[in-house]
């Protein structure tokens, strides 16, 4: 199916979604609900976020796959156009049982010996197109969170920890990229949020927005927000995607 019944058709947006559509980790508002619904009828609209689709769900609603037309969750690694689903991919699959019980050995075994001011659990979460991995543990509250963010910014919690991976797998064709307030991803090079670009080349777009808030170098946005065929935009929240929206679109 076609999207020439688009009032500007060509063009597609692509949103992040923490920090982007949301903040971190808590539900969209209505504004934007409504910002997004306005837009979808002048171009194609999609989010791209590192989550699996049922975190997504929980901040964007469980009508998030009616109100957009593409959906990527895991970066893309598993897809959606118009509600229906496209090829995914399998990180398991790419790395092997052998290969994956060394790497999560070795990241229990690191962060057994990290010193923070607080843990809790679930620190390695396993997903369909990669892991991500928080030093705090995911189970940790919001307040948990932001203390974590401002602590992981003065020590460099997660950039050490990137650093160590790298150096004792630095063959297993990895990338890590830090995302919101408490992890980082670990995915096969190439799986980043580019991967989701994979899915709408064939469509005819002649414009490809991004918005995200992590666009700096080893942040989960960076590589998309670079891409030649790509116009960034960095945000610093979601006030800030709706006032660029409403600058570009008038929405």
């Amino acid at each position: 199916m076609s999207f020439t019944h688009k009032e500007i058709p060509g063009v597609i947006a692509l949103f992040d979604v923490d920090g982007t559509l949301t903040p971190a980790r808590k539900e969209i508002s209505d504004k934007m609900k409504n910002t997004l619904a306005a837009l979808r009828k002048k171009i194609v609209i999609g989010f791209v976020g590192g989550s699996d689709l049922i975190k997504q769900k929980e901040q964007i609603g469980e009508d998030v796959l009616k109100m957009f037309d593409f959906c990527f969750s895991e970066n893309g690694l598993t897809a959606y156009k118009l509600e229906q689903q496209l090829a995914s991919q399998s990180f398991i699959g790419y790395m092997g049982e052998d290969r994956y019980n060394k790497l999560a050995n070795f990241i229990l075994g690191y962060l057994a010996k990290l010193d923070l001011p607080k843990k809790r659990g679930t620190f390695i979460e396993f997903r369909n197109g990669m892991i991500n991995v928080s030093p705090i543990g995911r189970n940790c509250s919001h307040a948990e969170r932001d203390e974590f963010e401002a602590y992981d910014k003065i020590h460099n919690v997660r950039p050490k920890m990137v650093a160590a991976l790298k150096k004792e797998f630095p063959d297993y064709g990895l990338i890590y990229s830090i995302g919101g307030q408490i992890s980082f991803d670990v995915m096969p090079a190439g799986w980043d949020k580019t991967y989701c670009l994979r899915h709408i080349k064939g469509e005819g777009f002649t414009k490809i927005h991004f918005f995200g808030d992590k666009t700096f170098e080893g942040g989960n946005d960076f590589e998309i927000y670079t891409h030649p065929d790509v116009t960034g935009h960095a945000v610093q929240a979601p006030e800030d995607t709706l006032r660029i929206l409403n600058e570009l679109f008038q929405v």
